[in-house]
């Protein structure tokens, strides 16, 4: 036992009557209350309990938050996959279609590529059998004028004169 407690009972036993004892505990109380002056701020088992108890509700709460968010944030990152696959689909959709308009106009300028050889082909025969006239006819024009000049000698020296 303390002895504020001790000190207290001596007080009521020494006591002859009901006011002396009510002075005692008053002084006791006073006593206390100088002695430990925080003791009307000191937490009571029951106090601690139901603080306890709130704590636990709060971190339950807090915990259903959490998996709230995280569910929110599982479905939002599937949405956020879901969104990059489909862009990506319809990138490589686009990349495929690109390559083969590419592919067709690559294959057309080669066909009028090749029409071009052709008829560069076809001007270079005609050029060439132009050519080849143009090379008879000055030919034949000079023995023509070769066969005139000879015709002309012939004429000028078996002719009297």
């Amino acid at each position: 036992m303390s002895v504020v407690a001790l000190h207290l009972y001596e007080k009521l036993n020494d006591a002859h009557d009901d006011k002396a004892r009510s002075k005692a505990i008053v002084e006791a109380f006073s006593e206390l209350e100088e002695r430990y002056p925080d003791l009307k701020e000191t937490a009571t088992k029951r106090d601690l309990s139901e603080t306890e108890l709130r704590l636990q509700k709060e971190i339950q709460a807090t915990k259903l938050e959490i998996k709230t968010v995280e569910a929110n944030l599982q479905k939002e990152i599937q949405a956020t996959k879901l969104e990059i696959r489909t862009v990506e689909a319809n990138l490589q959709l686009e990349i495929k279609t690109v390559e083969a308009n590419l592919q067709k106009e690559i294959e057309g300028t080669r066909l009028e590529i090749e029409k071009i050889r052709v008829e560069m082909k076809q001007m270079e025969t005609n050029f060439a059998q132009t050519v080849h006239k143009q090379t008879l006819w000055i030919i034949g024009a000079i023995g023509s004028i070769i066969m005139s000049i000879r015709l002309l000698e012939w004429f000028l020296t078996h002719l009297p004169h």
